[in-house]
């Protein structure tokens, strides 16, 4: 087992990397959820190119 280990230290340290980057990423995201805002145009209304439904709710304040 050790010896597995010792020949793929560094696939080990790569995944390790990408699931500590995936992990902040989704931790992010619910911040911004509780926030209130939105992942597909982030609040800024002026420059959403898609009609996401997201400007109404940020003009309104919520």
């Amino acid at each position: 087992m050790l010896s597995w280990i010792g020949a793929n230290v560094g696939t080990i340290a790569v995944c390790i990397v990408l699931a500590v980057i995936v992990c902040a990423i989704i931790l992010n995201m619910i911040k911004d959820k509780k926030k209130g805002k939105s992942p597909i145009c982030g609040g800024k209304c002026g420059h959403c190119p898609m009609s996401c439904g997201c400007c109404g709710a940020h003009a309104k304040g919520k």
